[in-house]
């Protein structure tokens, strides 16, 4: 299997280019990793890296109107400005939101038995609910079929991503067309001074494409660590131990890259040229400082502090940092309460950042008997194998996705033909 990545590793440079400095890395040391990542200068974000060709595919529909993806500016501004709105919500709502979506999942499964499920499945339409109600603001919880609609969206976009199924526009095209049916007639209290497609393509992108994606797979890595390391207990501050602790193991952001838009100073040796594409990377950034081991230990958070270790579960502040930022860990702290207090949790199957197993787990409800160690080691063992074949499918998929996208150079055309 180790060769199977190594081969991928290698069709993704000879398709796609080398290009970026790593930080940290020979150049950009762990010390000077914040200070590069807040710099002016570093705030290019599409325009100029070929990398940004293979995002947009992935993102597609409406890349362009991606918060994350837009260059730095008016239009940036806005969108910017739009989603803290959405987000600014008191914590005790955000607290009210999670529950109650939570709650509503969790009565599906069985009160009286043992249930194996894949957590990222599992809370995804708890998300796809959480920013529905976000966006729309109606008093009513999200139907079904809209709730499947955000499901399908952010599945396909997050299984592209990481080289498990080819994208499905048609699904994508599916949600974008309701938000956009939902502009029209009114009923979206989220405005834009941009089209209504541009507008459906930033809340598809921000909200129902980011924000679900990225707190489904949270989730999934919060239960599946609860899982195997077992819970501290269920107090907020346990539950928020629990939660920074596996964010430092299992950061959600892997490599962010910026594009300088002048010469950057790193020290008296080093200077970064303007253009250059600066490849921060979260996991090794984390992995060094004063909590810098690969251990899961939530209790060395009852006597660390956040800033003193190199922890940046939501990013650099100066420099586009996660808009849920303050939303983001009180929903978590929520969804993860709810949980725990109906469920134990039992697994055995690997756990990386990655998370392409979409984290297998038994939920037993509280007062019944779990599953044995016979059941614990045929999830095993049955990952293991799964595993082989995933790596084999990323291998086909992926190299197909790096190719198509570099045929449609979505970023590099909309630059030299929308923005000459």
């Amino acid at each position: 299997m180790n060769a199977v990545i190594r081969l991928r590793e290698w069709i993704f440079r000879r398709v796609n280019g080398t290009e970026g400095i790593p930080v940290p890395g020979p150049l950009v040391g762990a010390e000077h990793f914040e200070r590069i990542y807040s710099h002016p200068a570093a705030d290019g974000r599409s325009r100029g890296a070929g990398l940004s060709d293979l995002f947009w595919y992935w993102l597609a529909p409406g890349p362009q109107m991606h918060q994350e993806h837009l260059e730095p500016g008016d239009r940036y501004q806005t969108v910017a400005r739009t989603t803290r709105r959405v987000l600014a919500v008191p914590g005790q709502r955000c607290d009210e939101l999670a529950t109650a979506a939570t709650r509503r999942i969790l009565d599906g499964l069985p009160p009286d038995r043992t249930t194996l499920v894949r957590l990222r499945d599992l809370m995804m339409p708890v998300w796809a609910e959480v920013f529905y109600e976000l966006v729309f603001q109606e008093d009513e919880p999200c139907p079904p079929a809209t709730r499947q609609l955000i499901v399908d969206n952010a599945n396909d976009v997050v299984t592209a991503l990481k080289g498990l199924s080819l994208r499905h526009m048609r699904r994508r095209d599916r949600l974008t067309g309701y938000l956009r049916d939902r502009i029209h007639a009114g009923t979206c209290p989220v405005t834009l001074p941009f089209t209504a497609e541009e507008t459906a393509w930033y809340l598809q992108g921000a909200f129902f494409n980011t924000a679900v994606v990225q707190m489904s797979e949270a989730m999934a890595h919060v239960l599946l660590c609860a899982a195997q390391h077992g819970t501290p207990g269920l107090s907020d501050d346990d539950l928020d131990r629990l939660i920074d602790e596996t964010l430092r193991v299992h950061p959600l952001f892997g490599i962010a890259h910026r594009v300088t838009s002048a010469p950057i100073v790193v020290d008296e040796n080093t200077t970064l040229p303007a253009g250059s594409v600066l490849l921060f990377n979260y996991l090794a950034f984390q992995r060094t400082g004063p909590a810098g081991d690969g251990e899961f230990d939530p209790d060395r958070w009852r006597t660390l502090k956040r800033r003193e270790a190199h922890f940046i579960p939501y990013g650099i502040t100066a420099n586009r940092a996660c808009p849920a930022r303050g939303a983001a860990p009180v929903m978590l702290r929520a969804a993860t309460r709810e949980v725990l207090r109906r469920f134990t949790l039992a697994s055995s199957v690997a756990h990386t950042r990655s998370l392409p197993n979409r984290g297998p787990a038994y939920l037993t409800p509280i007062g019944h008997r779990g599953p044995g160690s016979s059941r614990l080691a045929a999830l095993r063992r049955a990952d293991r194998v799964a595993d082989a074949g995933r790596s084999v499918k990323q291998l086909v998929l992926g190299t197909w996705m790096v190719v198509d996208a570099r045929r449609q150079r979505l970023c590099g055309s909309y630059f030299e033909e929308a923005c000459p």
